[in-house]
């Protein structure tokens, strides 16, 4: 049977519309495997996404609705992606106490696995950044400390203060210290960009940078003060201002002793 005979079958514009639509249908399903962001410890079965529902809807659909689509006392979930959840979760910034207010971190209110389950079911509602893996993460230990305070100060030393102990924002909010956070949650604030923060994507921010910042970070950990007197490391309002009531102290000190002398 020749193409033209082939082609004048009755069935022939079915059949390939059939394979047209199951070709498509793969290659769909191919593109959608490689971007459903994964949780720290791979692909999340079905029961880890059913428990992180459950979970989610105990303890955050009040705010963020019951799918996720957000309410007017949350924002939309769908595409930030597990990163972000991981994030807030751990950090005990979320569940929040009340709407419209700065989170803060404190101790989490879920433990690790149901951190994860949570992350599961947020990541199942639309594509976002994956929580990194550890190998990713621990870059930062063979990473520059130079240029990750060269990109601090330039990315982050506005806010979080050029040695990382936070600082004051518009509309009575605050940029927190970073002592605190690991090195798996720097990344993770830089990838998802949580609350008055910028995100900082891959192809703005380089995963080599981001270890670079993780690394200069770490090292203010172990080096709080590497040189002078630190003064609560809060920028120059407090340094100063201890020079001008020293350097006012010491005038008033020397016009006491001449006027003395010429008495």
């Amino acid at each position: 049977m020749t193409g033209r005979t082939l082609r004048r079958q009755p069935w022939a514009a079915p059949a390939l519309l059939l394979l047209t639509l199951i070709g498509v249908g793969a290659l769909v399903a191919a593109i959608d495997a490689g971007t459903q962001p994964a949780t720290a410890s791979g692909a999340p079965s079905q029961t880890q996404v059913a428990k992180g529902s459950a979970l989610f809807a105990e303890g955050c659909a009040s705010c963020h609705g019951p799918a996720g689509e957000g309410t007017t006392d949350g924002p939309s979930l769908i595409g930030v992606g597990a990163a972000s959840v991981d994030f807030q979760v751990t950090t005990g910034r979320m569940p929040l106490a009340a709407p419209n207010v700065q989170a803060m971190r404190k101790p989490p209110s879920y433990d690790r696995e149901e951190t994860l389950a949570l992350a599961a079911y947020v990541a199942a509602l639309g594509p976002g950044p994956a929580i990194p893996s550890g190998s990713v993460v621990d870059e930062w230990r063979d990473a520059s400390v130079a240029k990750g305070g060269e990109l601090f100060r330039v990315n982050c030393a506005q806010c979080h203060n050029f040695a990382g102990r936070g600082g004051a924002l518009s509309d009575g909010r605050y940029a927190p210290s970073l002592m605190s956070s690991t090195p798996l949650e720097i990344y993770e604030a830089m990838l998802t960009g949580p609350q008055s923060m910028p995100v900082f994507a891959d192809t703005s921010l380089p995963p080599e940078s981001k270890a670079e910042i993780i690394a200069y970070i770490e090292n203010l950990k172990q080096e709080p003060n590497p040189g002078g007197l630190d003064l609560g490391r809060f920028g120059p309002v407090t340094e100063g201002l201890f020079l001008w009531t020293a350097g006012m102290g010491a005038l008033v000190a020397a016009a006491i002793w001449i006027g003395a002398r010429v008495r």
